[in-house]
């Protein structure tokens, strides 16, 4: 008995032994958090894919972890993953072709007499991507389904309900064409394979980072334009951040929620100088003292008279185009939309 007690000890011992030379498996190091939290250990991993061996991608890596304080890993992560869009190339002019050199030279005391008006050419053409019974109807009904927050928006900023309709329409079709691209590709594209607007595209990508972090967003969920706009009013990252407003109450700065986008677009026009049932634009006669544009039409040049609304709306986007058609497209719906009440 005795005996049979050694060796059964004997033998737990060898086994104990032998479970103890057995490698220890330990999981890999996990990727952080799409939040950019710094993860539990220190070394990251290195950027893998198109991006990487980039000091521009680098350096940019580098700027966000020690100013903004994210993780390097989670970076690397994200660009690791990160594709090239050609597709977004192909639809930015000139995309290689350095930016002219500000003049830094001397300036005049004398005051600057502002050149007459050039015809912008093209009117019609653009005229009927916009103004066709389609858009009218589609804007009739949507202000029809957020009258409640479209009076609000006008009462909470002052800003005239028509042209928040009308800017929803122009951009996005009231929601239809809020775009099909990532917008981390599409920003980091821009960013890193262009030269023309490279540096204004890597700060929007820096402003869509910090908005992702800031949202509770994953980046590489978001979809937007080609050119990295985002929701029912095409914000660009920068301006969400700063202009973006919860108008529906849930928390959250949605601009796929049309409550949230027309809160928001009323907000942007509100802090760019809006004036509340001002001149936006009136057709006129010719060379006048008033400030005027020259729309080029296939019968003739039109002339316009503009007001400071005018030049608000082409804070959202400079083009004396895209300015009419939100104009004209707004005029055309709330006239329809009254009609229909």
């Amino acid at each position: 008995m005795i005996t049979f007690c050694r060796l059964f000890v004997v033998f737990l011992l060898l086994l104990l032994a032998g479970c103890a030379s057995e490698p220890v498996i330990r999981p890999s190091k996990p990727y952080p958090t799409d939040t950019g939290r710094t993860p539990d250990y220190t070394e990251a991993r290195p950027i893998v894919g198109v991006y990487a061996n980039q000091p521009s991608v680098s350096a940019f890596v580098q700027h966000m972890v020690h100013d903004y304080g994210f993780s390097e890993d989670y970076l690397n992560n994200l660009f690791s993953q990160a594709n090239k869009l050609d597709s977004v190339l192909r639809l930015e002019v000139d995309p290689f072709v350095p930016p002219k050199p500000k003049y830094t030279g001397p300036t005049s005391s004398e005051p600057v007499v502002p050149p007459k008006p050039k015809v912008t050419a093209g009117w019609s053409s653009y005229r009927k991507q916009f103004m066709d019974d389609a858009h009218i109807n589609n804007g009739v009904t949507f202000w029809r389904a957020n009258a409640e927050a479209l009076q609000r928006a006008a009462q909470t900023y002052h800003v005239d309900p028509e042209y928040i309709v009308g800017i929803i329409g122009v951009e996005t079709y009231f929601g239809r064409n809020v775009g099909k691209t990532n917008t981390f590709d599409a920003l980091s594209t821009l960013s890193f394979f262009t030269i023309r607007r490279a540096e204004y595209f890597t700060k929007e990508l820096e402003n869509f980072l910090l908005m992702s972090k800031e949202e509770n967003l994953e980046p590489r969920k978001i979809i937007g334009s080609w050119a990295g706009a985002l929701g029912l009013g095409q914000f660009m990252p920068k301006s969400f951040r700063k202009l973006a407003v919860d108008f529906n109450g849930d928390g959250k700065r949605d601009l796929w929620n049309s409550e949230d986008a027309i809160g928001s677009v009323a907000h942007y026009f509100s802090n760019s100088g809006w004036k509340f049932n001002q001149l936006v634009a009136t057709p006129i006669n010719g060379d006048v003292d008033a400030e005027y544009i020259i729309l080029g039409t296939d019968g003739g040049n039109q002339f316009w008279a503009v007001g400071d609304n005018f030049k608000t709306i082409k804070k959202y986007n400079s083009s004396n185009k895209y300015a009419m058609a939100v104009h004209q497209l707004g005029q055309a719906i709330k006239q329809r939309y009254l009609m229909s009440k």
